[in-house]
């Protein structure tokens, strides 16, 4: 996610902090910053033309960093973790409801509609959890006291001129989370529509499909006739006894 915290610039020697006037001047410049107090933390320009950072995990955690984290670093860590393990399951349920939806569309077959629909669901709740994850990081990055690099160990005067503001992927993202649902329901509906369809049509061919009795049976010797039996010969009353 792009939260961009806009505190420029870290040159070698001496930290400043430029502050941007309101009235769109040139910015002033602040008093330096304690080189000890502060970490430089390397960014790289994106092909989206953001500022970026990456992130470590520490997957694998080779040399065993991890072991001198603070109760609230781990916590933040294994959040960090967990999002991307959720969002990675998300990308998978999508790339494998796609293909549900085209088969499904394809034979138009209710089963398929529905399967997609359940996997449409399963991925917004997914992102929504990696998207609850991610604020979860964000409190503790700026709430808890997990390294200098972070909020609560900053300088004064780094802290009041900060900006925090949420970019466009975060905006994407959590579009991205209300589409999978709206997706989940219209593939229920149109699954509904379909299964209702079939059965209209086994209603209607069910009245031209008519019973069909035996009008004859075959009996021993190759008589055959239109009536069972019991068949009376002589009079037409029946036998009777006197």
């Amino acid at each position: 996610m792009s939260q961009r915290r806009t505190f420029e610039k870290a040159e070698i020697g001496e930290y400043t902090v430029k502050k941007r006037d309101e009235d769109g001047q040139a910015p002033s410049t602040l008093p330096p910053i304690r080189e000890a107090a502060v970490h430089k933390v390397p960014l790289y320009l994106s092909p989206v033309e953001t500022h970026c950072t990456n992130i470590d995990y520490f997957i694998p955690d080779v040399e065993n960093h991890t072991k001198q984290f603070s109760e609230d670093a781990m916590t933040r860590l294994h959040m960090g973790r967990s999002m991307i393990a959720l969002f990675i399951l998300a990308f998978f349920t999508v790339f494998v409801a796609f293909w549900t939806g085209v088969a499904g569309c394809w034979r138009r077959s209710p089963g398929n509609i529905t399967a997609t629909a359940i996997l449409m669901l399963f991925s917004c709740l997914l992102t929504a959890g990696g998207m609850g994850l991610w604020h979860g990081v964000e409190y503790y990055e700026k709430e808890k006291v997990i390294g200098e690099e972070f909020y609560q160990q900053w300088e004064n005067v780094l802290r009041d001129n900060t900006d925090i503001t949420y970019d466009w992927s975060y905006i994407i993202a959590w579009i991205g989370v209300g589409w999978a649902l709206v997706s989940a329901i219209m593939f229920s509906a149109a699954a509904i529509c379909l299964r209702n369809e079939r059965e209209k049509e086994e209603a209607m061919n069910m009245q031209y499909m008519m019973p069909v009795h035996p009008q004859k049976q075959q009996y021993a010797y190759g008589y055959s006739y239109a009536y069972p039996g019991p068949y009376y010969h002589g009079s037409q009353y029946g036998p009777y006894n006197y």
